[in-house]
């Protein structure tokens, strides 16, 4: 977890970093087992963050920017099912995401006071 520029320590003392006013939250298995003491940091600190993935929105975070997760086991399925006909696993070709989505919570933005422009709200996924 970090604000633009600087580190931010995970911690309930006193402000994260002064100066930080935002947050971008990469995808790890570190940051998606602490989600909830991330969105709670960020929303008592008042700072808007990004995050990688759906979840971290869906439980009160500002905005996700990232690949499709559905879409992603959907193509893993696919890897299987040709590994189970006989491919081998290492003939088989890397795949990059191709579905992003975007997800922004309104309430999160009404409580940092942000007004979200129509432009993002039109291009949300939801």
């Amino acid at each position: 977890m970090r604000p633009t520029g600087r580190r931010l320590k995970l911690g309930h003392g006193g402000p994260p970093v002064l100066g930080s006013q935002d947050l971008i939250v990469t995808g790890s298995l570190l940051t998606a087992l602490h989600r909830d003491l991330i969105v709670t940091l960020a929303a008592r600190h008042k700072l808007p963050a990004v995050y990688a993935t759906r979840f971290f929105v869906t439980i009160g975070g500002l905005i996700c920017y990232g690949p499709d997760l559905i879409d992603q086991h959907r193509h893993a399925a696919s890897y299987v099912n040709c590994i189970l006909k006989g491919e081998k696993p290492a003939d088989l070709p890397v795949q990059l995401p191709t579905k992003y989505e975007l997800v922004i919570n309104l309430a999160t933005a009404m409580m940092l006071g942000l007004e979200v422009p129509p432009s993002p709200l039109a291009r949300a996924d939801e």
